[in-house]
């Protein structure tokens, strides 16, 4: 019970609390727009009987969903991603309204939303369905197959940053492989799932295969207790671990999708202008409240005074605000600006240097870019989390000590490497110790539908998207057919001593070393 009530409060508002809004009660509560703090919307907190009625109708519409075969859902899906697509302005207002980004930044979320929908769809029956397998010669008599069924009820937990794209890499697999959804969203993005399902309502009325919950901390706490076949779960590493252990209690299996401390990687032969640009997007981009942006830049030694020059230049104007035409928007979660206060405070104590911002670029939730350099590989702005716009360049010798500095995070999620040469690019990132790595661009995975996405180490574990995503959200089936009597018969209580001559013959001769 105690790491109930410890994950309830880390997946809890922790931000500006509703509880200070006359409109919200102990039964429902406010979403804010980050901007203004203005109220967007209402929503109920679900309490254990509604998610309990909403796991049982998801139980009951998995079996109506699993029976209409995969070209029969991709026909559906392809429905909802019809629907979803038609309604991407108010999807995207919504996004904008509730984490505070700039429409533009919100209408891409969509966009690439639909595009792992669409994948997933197109690709579950080739990925998922029956396929034969080599039986060996011992089994030769057998026909041996292996396929892929629905787990059932999947309850995916939302994160806020990206509140339509990251969950729909859970969302969307788990339904093409045919498993209903019952998804609780942020409390600080309710209204995104709250849309998600109704645009399925267009797609499937009457079937509630995919269901929104909203609420607070306990509600997702209860979702993990209600006997869901799995959770996919999104955000901080210490709130995984207590997501962990509440479904231990259950043996409900669990991906999660944790923090990053994700580097990026210039060589010394590295297309300069490239390479800024592509770190200046990694670093500030949605406030920098990417898991997998840009927090620490090894540059090598030959390239770095003009590349720290030209990172500066390039975030000179880049700014923090409230409209579109902003670089980029508030801090959607309160106490997070604390966060990043406190990681800038601690490098700029032990001696690193503010070449563009500092402790002045703070403005309420607005941030506006900060850049430090000569950072001590053990001050937090190194070793944790920064979720924020601001970025570490620091000098190395050549990518060797790059890659070791890289490396000696406790997260691994993701990584960047910009070099001229491919080949060398691939060796470097073969030897980065993370989920996925781009080579001469940063994020680029991201509209990669059939590459598969997740993190080592701190940063979790499980994969979503591409086959290894779908694969996720499916439970194996073995299956072995004997087509005819073994012509060596070991598998009896009257096992005849001329078969073990043979197998000890056979075993000998296939095996043996000589």
């Amino acid at each position: 019970m105690e790491d109930l009530k410890n994950m309830t409060e880390q997946l809890g508002r922790q931000s500006t609390s509703t509880s200070t809004d006359p409109k919200s009660d102990d039964h429902t509560f406010a979403s804010l727009d980050p901007r203004n703090d203005s109220v967007v919307a209402q929503h109920p907190i679900a309490d254990q009987q509604e998610i309990e009625k909403a796991v049982a109708a998801a139980r009951t519409a998995s079996k109506w969903w699993d029976q209409l075969g995969f070209q029969g859902r991709r026909k559906v899906l392809g429905n909802f991603r019809a629907a979803i697509a038609t309604h991407a302005e108010s999807m995207a207002a919504i996004i904008s309204a509730e984490t505070g980004k700039p429409s533009d930044d919100a209408l891409l979320e969509v966009m690439l939303a639909v595009e792992h929908l669409d994948w997933a769809a197109r690709n579950a029956q080739k990925v998922l369905r029956r396929r034969r397998v080599g039986a060996g010669l011992i089994s030769a008599n057998q026909s041996a197959s292996v396929g892929y069924r629905p787990m059932g009820v999947v309850g995916v937990i939302g994160p806020w940053n990206y509140p339509l794209y990251t969950p729909m890499g859970s969302i969307g697999y788990a339904l093409a492989a045919g498993n209903a959804v019952v998804f609780k969203p942020s409390e600080l993005s309710p209204g995104v799932g709250v849309e998600l399902a109704r645009l399925w309502n267009i797609a499937a009325p009457g079937h509630p295969v995919l269901q929104t919950i909203t609420g607070d901390g306990k509600t997702g706490a209860l979702l993990c207790s209600s006997g869901v076949d799995k959770i996919a779960f999104t955000g901080s590493t210490a709130t995984a671990k207590r997501v962990m252990a509440a479904c231990a209690d259950t043996l409900t299996p669990l991906v999660a999708e944790c923090g990053g401390k994700d580097a990026m990687l210039v060589d010394s032969d590295a297309n300069l202008d490239a390479a800024v640009s592509f770190a200046a997007f990694g670093a500030v981009g949605n406030g920098g409240q990417t898991c997998a942006g840009v927090e620490r830049i090894y540059v090598a030694a030959p390239l770095y005074d003009a590349f720290l020059s030209k990172l500066t230049a390039a975030l000179q104007d880049a700014h923090a605000g409230a409209t579109d035409s902003s670089t980029y928007g508030p801090m959607t979660l309160g106490k997070q600006t604390a966060i990043v206060r406190g990681q800038i405070e601690d490098a700029l104590g032990r001696g690193a240097k503010a070449v563009l911002g500092g402790l002045d670029s703070f403005n309420g939730p607005f941030i506006d870019p900060i850049i430090l350099t000569d950072v001590p590989e053990d001050s937090t702005a190194i070793t944790e989390e920064t979720f924020g716009p601001s970025v570490v360049v620091n000098k190395v010798a050549d990518m060797n000590e790059g890659i070791e500095r890289a490396n000696a995070s406790k997260y691994g999620l993701g990584a960047s490497v910009f070099t001229k040469s491919s080949s060398k690019g691939r060796a470097i990132a073969e030897k980065l110790e993370c989920g996925v790595v781009t080579v001469n661009s940063v994020l680029g995975f991201a509209g990669i539908a059939a590459l598969p996405f997740g993190g080592v180490g701190d940063s979790g574990f499980g994969r979503i998207h591409g086959a290894d995503g779908l694969r996720e959200f499916s439970s194996v089936k073995s299956l072995a057919v004997q087509k005819f009597s073994a012509p060596l018969d070991l598998l009896t209580i009257e096992r005849k001593a001329r078969d073990m001559k043979i197998s000890r013959w056979m075993l000998a001769k296939r095996h043996a070393k000589s």
